[in-house]
This record gives structure tokens, sequence and C-alpha cells, in this order.
């Protein structure tokens, strides 16, 4: 008996139907074809509502099938053929029918080179018999390693157990589950293997079931890294109970793309790596650019019955021709503590390595230091032919002030960084690896290189695997968002809490402040405090022209540009007055006006503002201003945004001026900016070469006479980078440092 069903998009009045080669198919005569139906939660899913009792002809002996497609039926009946050529099929043998078979044809107009079908009401299955010499395998995996796209789900496992049972008396047991990914996995292992006392345990997963089809390119790097490290978790799973681990190999997806491919090859060639035996399918069904081989697969995610055939016979089955007396003492060799001496001097300096969990101890009892150094030629050795050290870093969980606690291991398994290890030190260092496994921690951003897991609510990993020092700010959109993840708050790294940039304030839009990371590190940074608890101030520069910005650039102050940050604003009293406006009319178009000798726009309204950043090579400012005109809308509409952004969510307010000023005009500007702030506390810091008694005795105000030119910064890097280091003294003995200032996003909530 046969129900048969398929996917098919219709429209209003339109139906679905089956005519195929058999009586019970109507012959091909679309007048007597066999009617679909659908349902509001079901479709666009259409299925025969009755089993269909297709016979074998008596006319042939052969293995026999019935031929058969699809007709879309409009509202009178008349019928168009879902494709031309080749007709889908279904194999006819009564032998094998102990239920009704559901005919799953995938997508109406996509022929399938072999049909998948399956039981819906299976029989009670009798176990294969069980040599005592036999051993137990079993198979946790996905809906692939279940047989899913297979007919009848006789998939690559099926055929393997038949395999084993008849060559070696081996039972296998399947636990796969539909959906399954590496957490997913690890998290039921103990329930579904533990109780097996299995021997062998095969790990057959995909990164199809990760999602890294279809996620967003800057998560395919975090994907991979979750699947690969996940892996490995339950390869130590599967060892700690005394089984013997194979690993189902990566395999294509229909929906890959070229970096797809890529990575699919990486993670093929880091797991043959490993140690772990891999049976390898990669090479078998990947038609090289990491999809399937013609006419292997059901559908972007699964083979069909040819493809799970070619998986089948990819593996090599004496793999599991295994001596019960050699798993035995494997077995028991498990139990024993499994560290390698690695190093040992006769002041007992002591270094080991246990090579399945990928971890280094170092021990001094010595009263001397030792300093582990790549020069270190008789250790390197030493450590590249025995302890099995896997590339990238290596962190302690016993991290001590004064100790690195991180170290970089290179491709050929030496350690690339200088480690200091004092007296009476015992240190166990782990790959930083095994973090990003799903039992371990979350990962929430990594793209190759930078990787940033969450261990828990109040800490959080940010590792650093390039050559290169790595500077996270609010600007980088992906960072920022992933941060989101973290709970509010300030978060710090307790083994340097007074180093510049290792502050991470998180708030509800994710990361407010630039953190730097040295060149192959790991930091963990620790919740301090609540945002509120610390006084954030907020630097906005009110001209005259770009030299506060320049020397916030140098100082990796900077951030988002604010509306002066790249104007030249000559007059005091024209800052008081578009900030009373709220800029209104600074990018308005009937006060812009363009001058071609100067290179500049200036504006008719505010005589001493002038903008020389806005006109670029491609535009014809003489003849058309409109698309400067747009540019200048959305750049300045959005630094006005940021402006009173940072005023209304900050906790103190530094506005910054350079250029010349008058008394009066001073007087005006804190006027106006105390009636803007609302109450908040600010200042306005003048940067000016003047004498500061002019400025005496006014409230808010604080004056340096200092001369920041930027035509002779931009001349000189010297004199630039001068400037810049009076500026980072005035702002310390405000109290500004990058542990406190306040970092406005790119485009803040209106």
């Amino acid at each position: 008996m046969y129900q048969f069903q398929v996917s098919a998009y219709t429209q209003v009045g339109e139906s679905i139907a089956l005519v195929g080669s058999a009586p019970e198919l109507g012959l091909w005569d679309i007048t007597k074809c066999v009617h679909l139906r659908t349902s509001g939660d079901r479709y666009p899913l259409w299925w025969t509502d009755t089993e269909i009792d297709i016979q074998p002809s008596l006319e042939s002996d052969e293995r026999q099938r019935v031929e058969y497609k699809y007709v879309r039926l409009d509202a009178k009946g008349r019928g168009r053929w879902e494709a031309l050529g080749a007709n889908r099929w279904v194999p006819i043998n009564p032998d094998e029918q102990s239920g009704t078979i559901i005919v799953d044809d995938g997508a109406f107009g996509y022929l399938q080179p072999y049909p998948f079908g399956y039981i819906q009401e299976p029989a009670v299955t009798i176990p294969l018999p069980f040599e005592p010499e036999g051993l137990k395998i079993v198979v946790i995996g996905s809906s692939v390693a279940l047989g899913h796209k297979a007919w009848l789900l006789k998939g690559w496992v099926w055929l393997l157990a038949q395999a084993l049972q008849q060559k070696y008396g081996h039972k296998l047991v399947n636990v796969s589950e539909v959906g399954a990914n590496v957490s997913r996995t690890i998290a039921r292992f103990g329930a579904v293997i533990t109780k097996e006392k299995p021997d062998i345990v095969i790990i057959a997963l995909s990164l199809g079931n990760e999602g890294l089809a279809y996620c967003p390119p800057h998560e395919r790097r975090a994907i991979q890294r979750r699947f690969e490290s996940g892996l490995l978790s339950l390869v130590k799973m599967t060892r700690a109970l005394g089984a013997r681990p194979i690993l189902g190999g990566v395999y294509p997806n229909g929906d890959y793309s070229p970096e797809h491919h890529w990575l699919l090859l990486e993670t093929h060639k880091r797991m043959l790596d490993w140690g772990v035996p891999v049976l390898d399918w990669l090479a078998t069904l990947d038609n090289g650019q990491g999809r399937w081989l013609s006419r292997t697969s059901f559908d972007p995610a699964h083979p069909n019955t040819i493809g799970h055939r070619l998986m089948y016979q990819a593996i090599d089955l004496s793999l599991f021709q295994i001596n019960k007396d050699e798993l035995a003492k494997e077995k028991q060799r498990s139990k024993q503590p499994n560290e390698i001496p690695i190093y040992l001097d006769n002041a007992g300096f002591y270094i080991s390595a246990c090579i399945e969990e990928k971890r280094l101890r170092i021990s001094n009892p010595s009263k001397y230091s030792y300093t582990i150094a790549p020069y270190w030629q008789e250790l390197q050795t030493g450590l590249q032919s025995k302890a099995g050290l896997i590339p990238g870093i290596y962190i302690t969980k016993n991290a001590q002030k004064g100790i690195l606690p991180f170290f970089a291991v290179q491709k050929d398994g030496r350690i690339a960084t200088t480690v200091n290890i004092p007296p009476d030190a015992d240190l166990e260092y782990s790959a930083a690896f095994n973090l990003f496994a799903p039992n371990n921690s979350q990962i929430l951003f990594y793209d190759g290189h930078l990787g940033i897991l969450q261990k828990d609510e109040r800490h959080l990993w940010v590792i650093n695997e390039s050559d290169n020092e790595y500077n996270i700010q609010p600007m980088w959109q992906e960072v920022r968002k992933a941060l989101k993840a973290m709970p509010s708050g300030v978060y710090e790294d307790p083994l340097h809490p007074d180093a510049p940039f290792r502050t991470m304030m998180i708030g509800n839009d994710g990361l407010e402040s630039r953190v730097k990371l040295p060149p192959q590190s790991a930091v963990l940074f620790q919740y301090q405090c609540k945002l509120s608890d610390i006084n954030r101030v907020g630097i906005i520069p009110l001209g005259d022209r770009c030299a506060v910005r320049m020397m916030l650039y140098k100082m990796e102050y900077d951030g988002p540009a604010f509306p002066f940050d790249l104007t030249r604003t000559t007059n005091i009293a024209d800052i008081a007055d578009m900030i009373e406006s709220h800029f209104y009319d600074m990018w308005n178009p009937a006060f812009l006006h363009y001058n071609l000798d100067a290179g500049r726009i200036y504006h008719s309204k505010w005589a001493g503002l002038s903008f020389a950043h806005e006109v670029e090579d491609t535009d014809d400012p003489t003849g058309d201003m409109s698309p400067v005109h747009e540019r200048m809308r959305v750049r300045y509409t959005a630094r006005s945004q940021r402006f009173w952004y940072t005023i209304l969510n900050c906790d103190k307010v530094l506005f910054v001026r350079t250029g010349i000023s008058d008394r009066g005009g001073v007087i005006d500007l804190v006027n106006k900016l105390e009636k803007q702030c609302q109450g908040k506390p600010f200042h306005l810091l003048l940067l000016s070469p003047q004498a500061s008694d002019e400025f005496s005795n006014l409230p808010n105000v604080l004056h340096y006479n200092v001369e920041f030119n930027p035509d002779r910064m931009y001349d000189d890097l010297g004199h630039w980078m001068y400037c810049t280091e009076v500026m980072r003294g005035i702002l310390e003995s405000l109290g500004v440092s990058s542990k406190n200032l306040f970092w406005c996003p790119p485009n803040p909530h209106k």
C-alpha cells in the first residue's frame, strides 16, 4: 500500500493530481488521475487521501517499478504536467511492505533520481543476531544517520549494520535524532549513549544542521568553530565511557557557496589531524564546489538512496575489525592518568601534556624563575614530538597576577609566546579551542581571528588568535550587537585593572567602549559594576576646526563624528546659535554656496561656518549640487542625533573648543549649553593661545593657553603627536580616560 505526497504552490481554483503507468494510477490517462488534497495548516503539502494498493505486474519476474508524474489541474480540470523528460518512480516489492509506504516526492517539478519513502507504522523489527564475540557499536547523529531520504530509511547506517553483523558479528544501535546538532547531541549523550555501554561510538553530525548554509557571512566562522569544538567534546565524552570514538566526516550541502566549501575543506582537514578515525565522505560526494555530486541528493541537506550507498561504500570496514581483548585493554588504559612527560630538569622544573584533553601542565617547585621562549630548543622539540598541541591560544585556569595567563602555539606545535614561570608556580594551560564547545560557553562573535565568548552572566572571554593587536570598538556593528547578549554593566580585566582600553562597557545597545587586545592573547573580562556606578564623560568638540577630532583620533578616543568635527566655525556666536536652534538650517541647501576658488561650501546664515570635506571627486558642484546636498543631509542628520544622544545618555559632558574666543561669546555659549543640558553637569573646555584671565570666574568654563593648529599637525606628524600628548594630559587632569569615556553608537535611537 502506498500514499503519495508532494509540496506544490497553487493558485485559487487549482489542484494537484497524480497519474502513472499502473492501473491504480490511471495508466497515464489524465482523466483517470488520482486527486490529492491539502489543508490550511499543511499547505503547500498535497497528499493522497487514501492508500493505493499497487500490484506488481505478472509479466516480469525482475525487480519492478511504477512510473508516474504529478499534474496541476485548473478550475476546469485541464492539466499541466510538472516536467518534461524522465518520470518519477517507486519500486514495487511486496516483500518490503510491512505497512503503508509514505512516498515523499519533495517539491512539484523537481524530479528525484531516486525516490524516498518510509513505512508509516513500521512493524516491530527483530534485532540482528548478536554474537558473543561481537562488539556493540552505537551511532549518534542527525537525520542523515537515521537514513532520511533513502528508500525505506535504509541509509548508510542500515547498510553498515548489515555488513558488520555478517562480517564480524557486531551489533549496531542507532540513537540518532532528526535535526540534531552538536549542542543537542552533547545534551542527550549521557541519556542515550551511557546506558548502551558501547564499545564504539560513531559521531555523525553535519555543519548543515549548525546553520552554516543560511547564516549571515560574519557568523560562519563561529558556527564552524562551535561545530569542531563540539565534536572534540563528544570524542572526549566517548573516551570517558571507555569506548572508541569514530567521527562521521563532513559532507556537502546543495546550498553551499565557494566560501562554504572552503570552510568545509578546512574542517575536514582539521578533523583528520585529531587522531580519531574519520569516515571520509567528502571525497566521494563533493562535486568540487561543496555541493552534492550529480544524482546523489534528494534535497540540499540530504543524500538520496544512491548517495547513502556511496557513503556506506566509502567506509573502511577494517576499522571495526577489533579484538575484544585489545579493546578491553584500551578501556583500562583510558581510566589511568594519561599525562605524558615532556620535560624535567635537575631542579624539578616539570612539564607534562594530556594529548586527549589538549592540556599542558607546568610545575616549578624550584627557587628559580624559568622563561619559556621560542628559542628554548630542547623544550620546543619535546613539545613538537610528544605534546600533540593544536595551533591556537592556550589559557591557564588558575591565573595569577604577574604570570602571563595565556600562550600561543604555532602550527608546528611550538610555543610562540614568551612566558615567565616564577618559583612555586603550578599552572595548567588548556586550549582555548575547548571554550568554543556548546557546553563550555556561548559564542557571541568569531571571525576566524577574534573570538568573544560568554562564559556566564558575569564573565566574558575575548580571544585574539591573530598576530596583530585587535581594536574592538562600537563602530564595529557585528561586535557591538553581539555583546547585547551580556547583561549591561562594566567589565574589566581583573589581572590588569589599570591597563588602558581593558574596560568593557556594555549597555542596552551592546558595546559602548573601545577595547584593545594584544596579539595572540586571551583576556577574561569580569563584571565589576552597573554603568550607573561610574561617571561616564561624553566629549563633544565644538570647533573651531578639526584639531580636537585629530587629537582624539591619535589617542584612540574618537568615535563617530559630531556636527562640528569636520567643519570650520570661526565665530563662537554661530556655535551658540546652531545649538540653540537644534542645528536647524545647518545643512539647508538654501544657505549653502560652493566657492570654486576656495574649494569650500560656505553658509550664508552663519558666516563663520564652512565645509571642506563634503564635495567628492565625482561631484560637479558648479553644475549640480543636489548629490552634495543629499549627502550632507544624511551625514549631518546622523551627527546631530549623536550630539543630542550623547548629552542625554552620558553622565557628564565635556564640550571642547579650540580657537580664539571672547568672554561675551563664551558666556552666551555657556548659557545656551546649560539650557540644553537641562541640569546635567558639563564643562566647556577652551584651548586657545590667549590669557586665561579673560575667562576667569566663569562657571563651567576651563581654559588652557595652548595652540592646536591642524594645518601644522598635518604637515608635521611629530608635532601632531606632541599636541596629542598635551591633550591627553589635560583630559587626565580632568579625570577622563578610556575607563570612563562615553562612546556614542554610530546610529543611536532618535
